[in-house]
């Protein structure tokens, strides 16, 4: 008699490759996906904008040809995307590259969509979008002391941990409680028994890390790069579709200087030096938000020889030689 077969139900691990901007994430991804048969899934937060190519350092359309991305040239200028949203689209990416039998490579530097892998980072509040214009402009009205003294108002029990002095974290939980009707210490224990949307699965994280003075090199060889490529038209159109309207997208590094330099034009070199020192500061809050808010994860240094093993970049297992 014939013993019967198991069929395994386990569903494969995720890799996941991080780093700070400028550190080689790109060409990394690229060569390991091809070598192991993977798909890649976006984890930038502007790359998501069709048009903003120069400045994000979007993958070429070459490079997107060598393999399939996910997640990328999603919306125009003016519209907005969240955590919540990205981590829905990042699920239903995820379940259709392995209904293909392909693996899955997420790759990005956008630390709380990163952390949408690992951990609940939205709550089920739905979002009012009449009710955020409106406390937006009482906002800038009234300023950030009269917001919090009316969301103290509503929270007898007090505010737990929240950064009061967070614009952005004291507008969303204005809206959190006026939308729900409940306390923001409820609404904070309700979130904590929140499951991560990949709970269960085999998530294997690999920051991608440079020395710093390496890192710097690459951030002004790219900026340079950038503004030789065509960054300051780039800019000038997107302008005058309205991407102003947008301050995420239009507060980004390398649009932001680019935006001021256009108000007050001066020499090449000058927006290259706002944007390297910009992305600069970047880099290393990237470096600390990495090192505290992610699970602890595998560091692979790029600087030697010619960087990382590809065979050997997650520590790889027999199974990805099958």
């Amino acid at each position: 008699m014939k013993p019967l077969s198991v069929v395994s139900t386990r569903l494969p691990p995720i890799w996941l490759l991080t780093g700070c901007t400028a550190s080689g994430k790109t060409e990394l991804s690229l060569t390991w996906a091809e070598r192991f048969g993977a798909e890649i899934v976006s984890c930038d937060s502007l790359l998501f904008y069709r048009g903003m190519d120069i400045g994000t350092a979007k993958p070429t359309a070459f490079e997107r040809a060598r393999l399939p991305h996910h997640l990328i040239d999603l919306l125009d200028p003016l519209e907005r995307m969240d955590v919540k949203t990205y981590a829905g689209l990042a699920s239903m990416a995820v379940t259709e590259i392995e209904a293909r039998g392909k693996r899955v490579l997420v790759v990005g530097e956008s630390g709380f969509y990163l952390k949408s892998f690992f951990s609940a980072v939205a709550d089920d509040v739905p979002v009012d979008a009449a009710l955020r214009a409106k406390l937006e402009r009482d906002l800038q009205e009234d300023g950030l002391d009269a917001m919090v003294g009316r969301l103290r108002g509503l929270n007898a029990g007090g505010l737990g941990s929240l950064d009061v002095r967070n614009p952005r974290r004291v507008l969303r939980a204005m809206e959190r409680c006026l939308v729900s009707g409940r306390p923001l210490l409820e609404l904070t224990e309700s979130f904590r028994a929140m499951s991560a949307p990949f709970a269960g699965r085999d998530l294997r994280l690999v920051e991608v890390v440079r020395e710093p003075e390496l890192l710097r090199a690459r951030i002004q060889a790219r900026a340079a790069a950038m503004v030789a490529g065509g960054l300051i038209d780039e800019v000038r159109g997107l302008r005058e579709r309205g991407l102003e309207r947008n301050p995420t997208a239009a507060s980004a590094v390398g649009y932001r200087e680019t935006l001021a330099w256009l108000d007050r034009p001066g020499s090449a070199s000058e927006l290259i030096e706002a944007i390297v020192r910009s992305t600069n500061r970047l880099a290393r809050k990237q470096r600390t938000w990495f090192r505290r808010q992610l699970p602890p994860h595998r560091l692979v240094s790029a600087d030697r020889g010619d960087g990382p093993s590809i065979d050997k970049l997650f520590d790889s297992e027999e199974e990805l030689s099958r």
